[in-house]
């Protein structure tokens, strides 16, 4: 059992006790604390409380959280497409509708069972059982290249470059409705939606800085054929960030249009290009994806 303490202070007084827990505890939804409140898992001051109480400033929150129990996650003899690989690294395109790595509801499938069938035991550990290897990641509904480490120094080595925003990410998207200019930057930090804690959304609240590089490569009538770079890293970050701009992404119909006419399965995004210095020999490498054929037969329709 995890237990967590608050002590309020004077600019949360009289905020609901589950709205401050929302801002608080980023991994767990409003619903699932609510619940807890219900289950007698959460005290103020050592007494049970309703999810309306109006917090007074001193008061001591004490949170119980079950650990999640460990699960087995298995090698899967999936198909990889492999861009690259050698002893210290292994670069794959990505499917769309594939999760990258095992968490609630998606245990097999995943990028990882395959890798872990691939790599058998070649994968670093920094990231724990659920996420052996993985460096970064892409959406489910994303397709496109992402980098492996197979070792400890391979993955420190590639998660300093993300740090310091030096991996070269370049995306292709589809987006609604045209631009106004052919290039630009969207600068806008990015951090939990404030209500629907699924999503993200450009906040000023308990965000990071987030920035995006775009530049229009073909306009159609309604949609805009654009070329992405990323800066940083955030979650869902080109997703809200051309929603935010007014371009949501053709097919997202969780930061976009529920309905679009070419009955897509998720987003139309791409990780395309990926460029890194090798952690073993410190040569710049880059490799490039072609667009799946889903994307090119879109763009032959538009």
């Amino acid at each position: 059992m995890q237990q967590l303490e608050f002590i309020i202070s004077k600019e949360n007084e009289n905020k609901r006790i589950d709205s401050f827990l929302n801002d608080n505890l980023q991994d767990i939804s409003r619903s699932r604390i609510q619940k807890l409140i219900e289950e007698k898992e959460i005290l103020v001051n050592n007494k049970n409380i309703n999810k309306n109480y109006k917090l007074k400033e001193n008061d001591k929150i004490v949170v119980n959280i079950e650990e999640p129990k460990e699960i087995d996650i298995l090698p899967e003899n999936i198909p990889l497409d492999i861009v690259y690989e050698d002893d210290d690294i292994i670069l794959v395109n990505k499917p769309q509708n594939m999760v990258v790595h095992p968490a609630n509801g998606h245990y097999s499938g995943t990028l990882v069972n395959a890798l872990m069938f691939h790599c058998k035991d070649n994968l670093s550990g920094i990231n724990g059982i659920m996420r052996p290897g993985i460096v970064h990641r892409i959406d489910k509904d994303t397709s496109g290249i992402l980098i492996i480490a197979k070792n400890d120094k391979a993955h420190q080595s590639l998660a300093s470059q993300l740090e310091d925003h030096s991996m070269t990410r370049v995306y292709y998207a589809i987006v609604y409705n045209n631009l106004k200019n052919d290039t630009g930057t969207i600068d806008a930090p990015i951090g939990r939606h404030p209500i629907d804690r699924k999503k993200m959304a450009v906040t000023d609240k308990n965000s990071k800085r987030a920035v995006t590089h775009y530049e229009v490569l073909q306009r159609f009538k309604k949609y805009t054929f654009i070329r992405l770079k990323l800066e940083t890293g955030r979650t869902h970050q080109i997703r809200v960030h051309m929603a935010y701009i007014g371009n949501p992404l053709l097919g997202d119909n969780v930061y976009g249009k529920e309905k679009q006419p070419f009955n897509l399965i998720g987003q139309v995004l791409h990780a395309k290009v990926l460029g890194f210095i090798h952690p073993t020999t410190n040569e710049y490498m880059e490799f490039e994806t072609e667009l799946p054929q889903y994307f090119k037969e879109l763009l032959k329709k538009l």
